[in-house]
C-alpha cells in the first residue's frame, strides 16, 4: 500500500495510486502541465525545473503532447519518481516548505483546461448493447445489429475543435429536422438533445504512415483514459445521418475530464470484455485481457434542483470492441496515428435498463420519460438541465477516480 506525506482521505478519487495528469493554471500563470493528487495540482513543470524529473522541456507547455509522444518507457519513469517524490519518508517536498508550496497548489484555486491540443477525433461504436437498443428502436429486433458490426469496430471521424474541458457550457444548437409526418424539413433549435456516456483514450507516440498496429502493440500507445460526453442532437441525426453518418448532430460539443488516466493507475482493474462471437479476423485478435473494471455513473440536475439524481449506473467492462481492437482497426490501413488524437468508445450501455448510458436508449427514443426526484421527467434534456458523468475504480484501500465531466445545457441562439 504506497503511503504518502500529505494527507489524503480514504475516499478521495486522486490518491498516490492515481496521479492523472492534466493542464492547469495557477492564479496569474500560464498553463503548464501538473498531476492531481489529493486536494492538490503537482507542478510538474516545477518539478523539472528543479531538476526532480528524469525530464527535460516536456511539462512548461500548455499541452500534453510532448509528453504523449515520449512513450511507454518515459511515462514509467515518470510516474515513478513521482511516487517517490510524494512518498511518506521522502524529505524532498515534505520537510521544504517553500519548494512544497510552489509544487503543490490547492485544486480549488487553480484553473483547469484541456489536457491535449486535440488534433484528430475518432467516435467509436462499441457497445454492443448500445447498438442493440438504438437498432432496435429504428430497424426492428431481427434488424437490430448491422451485417458488419460483430466484425469490426464501426467508427467515425468527429470534430476536435468542439471537443471542451468539464465545466463548459453547451448551447442547444439548431439545424434541420423533419417533423413526423412531413415531406419537407424545418429549421430550428433540436428537441431531442442527449448525453452519450463515453470513456476516450489519448493516444502516445502513435505510428507512422503505412505501419499498422496489433492489438497486442497498442498498450504502448495508449497513454491514458478520459470520461466523454459525446452530446448529441437526435432529430437532426434522424435527419441527415444517411448516407454518410453523424455530422452537425454531433460536431457542436464533446466534452471531456480534465484529468487523464494513466494505464499504469488502471492495471490492477484489467480484465476481459465480452466474449466475441464469431471470432474476430486475425489483425484483430487480441491474446490477453484488454478491458478495464472501470464503474460509470450519469447524474441528473434540472435548474432549480438542489441535488442532481442518478439516472444510470455501467461500466467500462461491457464494451464488445477493446480500445486494443480500435487501435488496431484504425490503423490496419496504414492511417497514421498522431500525440493527443483522442479515441472514444462510443455510448457505454450494459445489460439492464438502469445501466443504459444515453436518455434516447434510458427513454425509448421519448416513449417512456425518465421521472427524477420531485416529479419531473425527461425523455430528452431542457435548457438549464446540467449532466455529470463521474467513474472510478475501488482498489483495496483506495479508489482511482477520473474526476466529473459536467455540462449545463444554454438555450439555442435563435436570433
Amino acid at each position: 500500500m504506497l503511503q504518502t506525506f500529505l494527507d489524503i482521505p480514504p475516499d478521495s478519487p486522486f490518491p498516490l495510486q492515481n496521479l492523472p495528469y492534466g493542464v492547469f493554471s495557477p492564479d496569474g500563470g500560464r498553463p503548464r502541465a501538473g498531476a492531481a493528487i489529493g486536494d492538490f495540482v503537482l507542478d510538474l513543470a516545477f518539478l523539472e525545473a528543479e531538476g526532480l524529473l528524469p525530464t527535460a522541456g516536456l511539462f512548461d507547455r500548455p499541452a500534453l503532447n510532448a509528453f504523449m509522444a515520449a512513450g511507454p518507457a518515459v511515462w514509467a519513469r515518470v510516474r515513478e519518481t513521482l511516487q517517490e517524490l510524494l512518498a511518506a519518508e521522502n524529505p524532498l517536498l515534505r520537510d521544504h516548505p517553500t519548494r512544497r508550496r510552489r509544487a503543490l497548489h490547492p485544486r480549488q484555486e487553480v484553473t483547469l483546461h484541456l489536457p491535449a491540443q486535440i488534433g484528430d477525433y475518432t467516435d467509436f461504436y462499441s457497445s454492443r448493447e448500445h447498438a442493440t437498443n438504438v437498432g432496435t428502436m429504428f430497424r426492428g429486433v431481427e434488424n437490430a445489429l448491422p451485417p458488419n458490426w460483430r466484425h469490426l469496430p464501426i467508427a467515425y471521424h468527429g470534430r476536435s475543435s468542439s471537443i471542451a474541458v468539464s465545466g463548459t457550457p453547451v448551447r442547444r444548437p439548431c439545424g434541420q429536422t423533419r417533423p413526423a409526418g412531413s415531406d419537407f424539413p424545418v429549421f430550428g433549435p433540436t428537441a431531442e438533445l442527449d448525453f452519450e456516456l463515453e470513456v476516450g483514450v489519448f493516444i502516445g507516440p502513435g505510428n507512422p504512415g503505412g505501419e499498422p498496429i496489433s492489438p497486442d502493440d497498442a498498450g504502448a500507445q495508449l497513454f491514458g483514459l478520459v470520461l466523454v460526453n459525446d452530446w448529441s442532437a437526435r432529430d437532426i441525426q434522424r435527419w441527415e445521418y444517411q448516407p454518410l453518418g453523424p455530422f452537425l448532430a454531433k460536431n457542436f460539443a464533446t466534452s471531456i475530464s480534465p484529468w487523464v488516466v494513466p494505464l499504469a493507475a488502471l492495471e490492477p482493474f484489467r480484465t476481459n470484455g465480452p466474449a466475441q462471437d464469431p471470432p474476430p479476423l486475425p489483425y484483430l485478435a487480441q491474446s490477453r485481457a484488454h478491458s478495464y473494471d472501470i464503474d460509470l455513473e450519469v447524474r441528473l440536475q434540472p435548474a432549480g434542483q438542489e441535488n442532481p439524481a442518478v439516472i444510470c449506473r455501467t461500466n467500462f467492462k461491457y464494451l464488445y470492441w477493446s480500445m486494443a481492437q480500435q487501435v488496431a482497426h484504425h490503423t490496419v490501413t496504414g492511417c497514421p496515428l498522431r500525440p493527443g488524437d483522442l479515441l472514444a468508445s462510443g455510448t457505454i450501455s450494459g445489460p439492464e435498463p438502469d445501466t443504459w448510458g444515453s436518455l434516447l436508449e434510458l427513454s425509448w427514443n421519448g416513449k417512456r420519460p425518465v421521472t427524477l426526484p420531485g416529479g419531473a421527467s425527461r425523455a430528452f434534456l431542457e435548457d438549464g438541465d446540467m449532466v455529470i458523468l463521474s467513474g472510478g475504480c475501488r482498489g483495496d484501500g483506495y479508489r482511482i477516480g477520473f474526476g466529473d465531466v459536467t455540462g449545463e445545457i444554454l438555450p439555442a441562439r435563435t436570433g
